[in-house]
């Protein structure tokens, strides 16, 4: 499970989850972009655009699913909330690793019911620059990061440049197509 705003997906996502599969053995990522909770800034573009760009970036990939139902109306913004229905739906009792950042690992025990994640689902970590885990109760996902990050592509795309190498070409085509950012 890769949750994230998704403001949009870009290639370091993409690299994530394939170091995912590949290191962590897994037979699918799950993508859940996340609502607009009362905890965080809401996310810059809608919904409906934001899914519209995950799905074009993950087109062709059939290990990747999107499970939309924290977009639904009312959702529960919280993770811990998406893995008790991820549990309760038939099927529901394999392993779940939720992939995290190392920056929103660092911040995991402020989460809704942190150690209730924890029991929920398997972690696995990528680590970021400054933010080293010193846990041995998670496992770290070998990825090397990347200099690309949502709000870099957000300020660029409202000047108007390139988006290569950031995103893939189908969501710098539908940015620039439907004005995102600007």
């Amino acid at each position: 499970m890769l949750g994230g705003t998704f403001d949009p997906v870009h290639n370091a996502h993409l690299a994530m989850a394939r170091a995912a599969l590949e290191h962590l053995h897994l037979a699918r990522i799950l993508w859940v972009p996340t609502g607009n909770p009362d905890y965080r800034k809401p996310a810059r573009a809608s919904a409906r655009h934001r899914l519209a760009m995950l799905e074009l970036a993950l087109a062709g990939e059939p290990r990747y699913e999107i499970d939309t139902r924290e977009l639904a109306p009312g959702a529960s913004p919280y993770t811990v909330d998406t893995l008790r229905r991820m549990r309760a739906e038939p099927g529901g009792g394999g392993e779940i690793v939720l992939l995290l950042g190392s920056d929103q690992y660092a911040k995991l025990e402020s989460w809704h019911e942190p150690q209730e994640v924890r029991r929920l689902a398997r972690i696995a970590v990528f680590e970021r620059p400054g933010a080293p885990v010193r846990d041995a109760g998670v496992q770290i996902v070998p990825f090397e990061p990347m200099p690309v990050s949502a709000s870099d592509i957000r300020a660029r795309a409202a000047r108007g440049e390139d988006l290569s190498g950031l995103v893939p070409a189908p969501v710098a085509n539908y940015i620039a197509r439907h004005r995102l950012y600007r």
